[in-house]
């Protein structure tokens, strides 16, 4: 290329033929009209002002929540141990969901939730809106 020479930034030719051009939904099945029907009322209910998010399973295990002061220097802490089939992102939204109603600190530590101070009440009724049964365990 030549100093002189200008590239041209017109964009060129279009691309000539539209690989997709030849597909049509000619043989292709179709959606029940019930089927059709029904996934658009979801879609527009979903989309409404009064829409609720999907409600979580009602039995998801027994959970024990125990205030404890032990090996922390006096300081109390509410723990929340013995959840089953739940993985590390699940308790950990868990535990923000809590440190936010509680107006405290909180942690996960080997598989079990602390919260900062007594606060055994409102983590029960955290997890009973998340699907848990919450037991108090200890004094």
């Amino acid at each position: 290329m030549a100093s002189g020479e200008k590239i041209s930034t017109a964009g060129g030719q279009g691309l000539g033929q539209n690989p997709f051009a030849a597909l049509s939904g000619a043989g292709l099945p179709v959606a029940p009209k019930a089927m059709l029907e029904k996934a658009a009322a979801a879609v527009t209910a979903a989309k409404g002002p009064g829409a609720k998010p999907a409600a979580p399973e009602k039995n998801r295990g027994r959970v024990e929540v125990r205030r404890e002061t032990g090996g922390r220097g006096g300081k109390t802490v509410t723990t929340v141990s013995g959840f089953v089939g739940i993985g590390l992102p699940e308790k950990e939204q868990l535990t923000k969901k809590m440190r936010g109603a509680c107006g405290c600190g909180g942690t996960v530590k080997d598989g079990v939730i602390e919260i900062q101070g007594d606060q055994r009440e409102t983590v029960a009724r955290i997890l009973t809106e998340a699907g848990f049964r919450a037991v108090m365990a200890g004094g």
